[in-house]
């Protein structure tokens, strides 16, 4: 998803109209996709601060879609015919940042065999984008703050003031504020960064997004594939809105495209045993209450009893009895509950009885009672 070149626009969804189509500019590969209150109100924060070249500073836990935040505010902004350049600030090495920020001299250092251009310079009439600003090493803070603040630099090893023109947006999943009071980041810098801050949500605080993201994400992936685009159940839609996805939209994203590869049915089933080992399913009263507002008990509690004995299943190596004693049934119960849910429910669980461990689900579900 860096790409560097792409103009990307938000979309956000009608809330009305039969085909929920998403209203807005669309230029680009990736994008934000949503219809809830809580998604509308970064789009509507993005829009406004597209038009200015203020700093912003994007803040929102892992996975949530933060760089597609800074890339729509690049591509609606004046400066989206130039380049948006993207530094991952933790992914530099501390001794190498000054070099890839500001660019060196010829034999400014060993190794430094021509002149390189940093980031600030080839970004120069567009947009930088700093993400996780929050692991700036804090010799970097202080050059990066010189920069905001003077709007020219020095490359590593040259002597004359570079100016730039450049807009700098910067995310991070940390607390700037406890990591200030820590000492760890420039009070100085951060409220040079805090301008115009966006909060971008985790997706457990938008699950009415969920739908359209989820067809979002099938769509991409049948066109790489070729496939038809597959449907979804109401059960697993329901699976996926009640869980809590502590890896937010990235998660989401990597559980359907997983579906994807290995699913041989036209039918979207996706069980407890794919969320990988977290969590598990949100049952907290926040999390509740449907899109719509209403409830839904039954519902509720079908998808907790399918997840627990998915994961009992899972636990024991897919043995029945020790599944069921577990879980505090008898085996026959545990068997009705099985044929309830249904065979594609279970499909990551090798379910056994005693005398035959190692039979596959497909083998033991036809002979079963």
């Amino acid at each position: 998803m860096k790409d560097n070149t792409a103009a990307i626009g938000l979309r956000v969804a009608a809330r009305q109209g039969p085909d929920r189509r998403r209203n807005g500019a669309r230029d680009g590969s990736s994008e934000m996709i949503g219809c809830s209150p809580a998604f509308e109100k970064v789009v509507n924060l993005a829009n406004l601060v597209a038009r200015t070249d203020s700093s912003v500073l994007i803040l929102g836990e892992t996975g949530t879609g933060k760089e597609l935040v800074a890339r729509a505010i690049h591509a609606r902004s004046d400066r989206s015919a130039l380049p948006l350049v993207t530094v991952d600030c933790a992914a530099m090495q501390p001794s190498l940042l000054a070099s890839e920020l500001f660019g060196h001299e010829r034999g400014s250092f060993t190794g430094a065999l021509h002149q390189r251009l940093g980031r600030f310079e080839v970004a120069d009439g567009g947009t930088l984008f700093l993400d996780e600003i929050g692991d700036l090493p804090p010799e970097a803070q202080v050059a990066l703050l010189r920069v905001l603040q003077e709007r020219e630099f020095e490359r590593v090893g040259g002597n004359d003031a570079i100016p730039v023109d450049v807009r700098v947006i910067v995310a991070t999943n940390r607390d700037l504020m406890a990591a200030v009071a820590a000492g760890a980041f420039r009070k100085d810098l951060f409220y040079r960064l805090d301008v115009f801050p966006i909060h971008v949500p985790p997706l457990r605080e938008r699950r009415a997004d969920i739908p359209l993201l989820v067809e979002h994400f099938l769509r991409n992936q049948d066109r790489r594939s070729g496939c038809p685009v597959r449907r979804l159940d109401e059960e697993t839609l329901e699976r996926l809105r009640t869980y809590s996805w502590p890896g937010n939209v990235r998660q989401l994203q990597n559980v359907i495209e997983r579906w994807a590869i290995v699913s041989e049915s036209p039918e979207i089933s996706i069980d407890g045993s794919w969320f990988s080992g977290d969590e598990g399913p949100s049952m907290a009263t926040g999390s509740a209450e449907a899109p719509d507002g209403t409830f839904n008990l039954r519902a509720r509690i079908e998808t907790m009893e399918r997840n627990l004995i998915g994961q009992a299943l899972a636990a024991v190596g897919g043995n029945q009895s020790e599944a069921a004693k577990r879980l505090g049934l008898s085996r026959g119960s545990l068997l009705e509950r099985l044929r309830k849910y249904g065979r594609t429910t279970f499909r990551g669980a090798c379910v056994t009885s005693p005398g035959t461990r190692g039979r596959s689900w497909s083998s033991r579900w036809d002979s079963l009672p």
